[in-house]
């Protein structure tokens, strides 16, 4: 049964240890990657929201389409109208009809200069010049494209953002589709009737649109369609037209900013994380490694890493560590030396009482039956009063951690105990008295009454019992800076020299002569000594001496921080 529960055990610490493996397999290392890298993935996704940056870039072209269209139905209503004569007034009027050959001019050169395509219709809705066509329509022009660099690592580049844009694209359109676009088609034989911005122009008015120029909606065609006006009389229309190439290529560049933007800041996070990672995790793992380490070795065992030099809360939690590994083999080594003293004293009423009883059975004789029930009797109190005092030692610190500390008052305290002595000591002869403060100003400390109560309790008693008859116990007790000091002076004689620390120990006992064996167990000042430390005081012994040195009693001082 006790391996199965300590194989239980194992496992479930196996179960707990997330730190055995590399770092990399850390929870924490990941739960660190997952935030850093939050904010490189939400820059990667604003490229789905390129199509509001792309709008925008249609409008501005449309924009400057318009202006430029604007710029060339000017020049052709300037350049390009034929003029009569006023029968009446013999004054220069303009025409009606715009001159092909010279509007062809106009609208080839001022087109060619403006990277577009220029289509003028008069008002019978024909076509009477087109950029793309040369003089007479006989052909038609269309500008070749340079000649490629050979460039195997731009072209690679490029298919990788074209297969990413297309991508894109496609997820946009699934999440937000886009309103479909009439598909661009070019009639062999063009008229006004073809555009509804043609004809909107016709109208007077200016119109804008764009179509697709492919099936699959990718390439776009943007058509702007001006009126030729002349003195506000409109004697043509004028359509402009681009394709969205240099949208594309803006869109593009972006998404490639964005790409090594991002590529830069994953690589940054990445490496960040791994190094803040490895300032975290692995000194965790080391000091969770060894508090397994501690949690399951034998004997004194402290192999806990001093991290205290990095002077942060690592720093803290390695100095808390090994302070509380040493404290809990400190505590360890008190329970097992406890455990002997123990042993050792309650083997010898046991054996004392076991000789009797093995005595009394064999001894006939009444008087010496009835010395050895009384032998029985001393040794059945004397562990009675031994185990009292080692279950009072015992609790004596989880009682101090449970119980709540408050503020109080010494001087009732020490005046009521000196009172209680006072009565018991007069029928040995010894006097007691309390002397407080001068001023009677009260002397606060933070404790437990009832413990401080049982530290004076303990000295007062062996005070009284040392002092000769005719001597006096006196019970002092006044503020010294920011501390308590309470003294506690007898007649007797004195400390034996070199045990004035020694009188602390459990089971020491030096009693006065005359006093009956076993009356008290050794643990009256070990005890007073862990209660007044765990008030954060100390307590030390001395004896008084005159001038040469001849010894006048013994002193206890007590020293208790002021509240």
């Amino acid at each position: 049964m006790a391996r199965t529960r300590e194989a239980e055990s194992d496992a479930a610490a196996s179960r707990r240890r997330p730190w055995s493996g590399s770092v990399l397999r850390s929870r924490l290392t990941r739960r660190i990657l997952a935030v850093n890298l939050l904010a490189p993935i939400l820059l990667v996704a604003g490229m789905f929201y390129l199509d509001n940056y792309r709008e925008t870039l249609t409008e501005a072209r449309l924009n400057a389409l318009r202006t430029e269209a604007d710029l060339i139905a000017a020049a052709v209503a300037e350049g390009s109208l034929t003029f009569e004569v006023h029968p009446e007034t013999r004054s220069l009027v303009p025409g009606q009809i715009i001159t092909p050959e010279l509007a062809a001019q106009i609208v080839r050169r001022l087109s060619a200069l403006a990277g577009v395509r220029g289509r003028l219709y008069g008002l019978d809705g024909d076509l009477v010049a087109d950029s793309r066509r040369g003089l007479g329509g006989q052909f038609q022009i269309s500008p070749l494209p340079p000649l490629p660099e050979p460039d195997p690592m731009g072209d690679w580049v490029d298919r990788l953002l074209a297969r990413i844009g297309t991508l894109l694209d496609q997820a946009y359109t699934m999440v937000m589709p886009r309103t479909e676009l009439p598909l661009y088609k070019e009639p062999p034989h063009q008229s006004a009737a073809d555009y509804a911005e043609v004809r909107d122009a016709l109208a007077g008015q200016s119109a804008s649109g764009a179509i697709r120029r492919h099936p699959d909606g990718k390439r776009l065609v943007l058509n702007v369609a001006v009126p030729v006006q002349y003195y506000k009389q409109v004697v043509g229309a004028l359509l402009v037209s681009a394709d969205d190439r240099e949208i594309e290529r803006d869109v593009i560049e972006v998404r490639l900013a964005i790409l090594e933007i991002f590529g830069a800041t994953l690589a940054v996070t990445i490496l960040l994380s791994l190094y803040l990672s490895g300032t975290l995790v692995r000194p965790l793992t080391r000091l969770a490694t060894a508090a397994e380490r501690v949690r399951h070795a034998h004997g004194d065992h402290r192999d806990i890493p001093d991290l205290s030099n990095r002077r942060d809360e690592l720093g803290e939690l390695s100095a808390a560590l090994i302070e509380m590994t040493a404290a809990l083999s400190a505590r360890m080594g008190a329970i097992e030396r406890f455990a002997a003293d123990v042993a050792h004293e309650i083997k010898n009423p046991l054996t004392s009482l076991r000789s009797a009883v093995e005595t009394v059975a064999r001894v006939t004789d009444p008087d010496q039956q009835r010395r050895l029930m009384s032998v029985i009797l001393d040794d059945i109190e004397r562990l009675n009063r031994l185990i009292s005092d080692i279950s009072d030692a015992s609790r004596l610190d989880a009682e101090m951690s449970r119980a709540p500390t408050q503020a109080m008052d010494l001087v009732p305290l020490l005046s009521a105990l000196a009172d209680v002595h006072a009565n018991t000591a007069a029928e040995a002869g010894v006097s007691v008295r309390f002397e407080g403060p001068a001023d009677g100003a009260p002397l606060p400390v933070f404790g437990i009454d009832s413990r401080l109560g049982q530290v004076f309790q303990n000295l007062l008693a062996n005070a009284v019992s040392f002092s000769p008859e005719g001597g006096t116990v006196v019970l002092r007790a006044g503020r010294e800076g920011p501390r308590i000091v309470a003294t506690v002076e007898d007649d007797g004689p004195g400390l034996p020299p070199g045990k004035e620390a020694t009188v602390f120990e459990r089971f020491y006992s030096q009693r006065p002569k005359g006093e009956k064996f076993g009356t008290h167990s050794g643990l009256g000042l070990s005890i007073s000594k862990q209660i007044v430390e765990n008030h954060r005081g100390t307590i030390r012994a001395e004896t008084r001496t005159d001038r040469t040195g001849r010894a006048l009693g013994a002193r206890f001082i007590v020293e208790l921080p002021a509240a």
